[in-house]
């Protein structure tokens, strides 16, 4: 359970996954989501690191011992928000009950003008926000993403929607490049989604307090927010069970100013308020979490690295 996320093979082969697909699209959820029990399953034999992060992770959320019966509740809700992602992004959005709080916030920002910064992380489905660029045209969305973490999923998922593939800054790419992609974006008015939960390897990060234990969360977020000068909003897209999904908006800054002299102590303050805030929206429902790694004891940051000016890159 040591090993670093990033270092993880991607769960499933492609035969696999084209499979499941494939069912989906021609055979419906309802029929597809019955291969979610022994997929869950599967997993839980399969990979032990997976199944030990899981009961780490909900016996500090429960404050007690999570036994198996959780664990397989955790893999079936990830799997569940897995196969979602294939109708989110085919825009068979008519299947899904998703009730969205805090939706004035949002606006608000917006309504600058200028681009959104949206901090989300890994619980629940980041894809489930579709379903608010579908209802309102205006909103263009752009998520920053590792295409490589699990290339032969995001390949074929992308292939459905070729337009939400070509939304996609590739996380991939070097600092410098990723930058300019955000600048542009936020140029365009876009909301940029930022997954800021969790580190690369060799980037910069701060310890925060998280379920009672410190944590390492990465800082580029805020030293992006700080040299573009962009509001930033908490986004959640909570998986409510069945087909039911409730996305949550928060203000998180209007303005984030990382000042040279007091950097250290700014870069602490804010990523210690993002990890309470992600503890609150995590503890709405535990089961949501999809951080599957030794999420506190793993410090992967290049504390070194915190001088660079946008240190490392967080990705979906």
């Amino acid at each position: 359970m040591s090993a670093h996320w990033s270092q993880r093979r991607e769960g499933g082969s492609r035969v696999a996954i084209r499979l499941i697909i494939a069912i989906g699209l021609h055979l419906g959820r309802r029929c597809a989501r019955a291969f979610l029990y022994p997929i869950a399953l599967y997993f839980f034999v399969r990979r032990g690191p997976e199944r030990r992060a899981s009961r780490q992770f909900l016996s500090r959320a429960f404050d007690r011992p999570a036994g198996n019966l959780a664990v397989l509740r955790h893999l079936h809700s990830y799997a569940a928000t897995i196969l979602d992602r294939l109708f989110l992004l085919s825009n068979s959005l008519s299947r899904f009950d998703v009730r969205v709080h805090g939706l004035d916030q949002l606006e608000t920002q917006i309504a600058h003008g200028r681009g959104v910064l949206l901090l989300g992380a890994h619980i629940g489905s980041f894809e489930v926000l579709r379903s608010l660029a579908v209802a309102r045209p205006g909103i263009f969305v752009r998520v920053v993403m590792d295409r490589q973490q699990t290339p032969a999923m995001t390949e074929l998922l992308h292939a459905l929607n070729p337009a939400v593939a070509a939304s996609v800054i590739d996380a991939g790419h070097d600092s410098a490049t990723i930058a300019l992609s955000i600048h542009a974006a936020a140029q365009q008015g876009a909301l940029i989604g930022l997954l800021a939960d969790r580190a690369r390897p060799r980037e910069a990060t701060r310890d925060a307090m998280f379920f009672g234990a410190p944590a390492p969360f990465p800082v580029a977020p805020y030293l992006i927010a700080s040299m573009l000068e962009l509001p930033t909003v908490m986004c959640f897209g909570l998986y409510r069970g069945g087909n039911r999904y409730e996305l949550y908006f928060e203000t998180f800054a209007e303005s984030i100013k990382i000042i040279r002299r007091e950097r250290d102590a700014l870069l602490t303050e804010w990523t210690q308020r993002y990890a309470a805030r992600l503890e609150h929206y995590t503890r709405l429902d535990p089961y949501n979490w999809f951080n599957f790694y030794d999420f506190w004891h793993h410090h992967s940051g290049d504390r070194a690295a915190a001088g660079e000016p946008v240190a490392g890159r967080t990705t979906a």
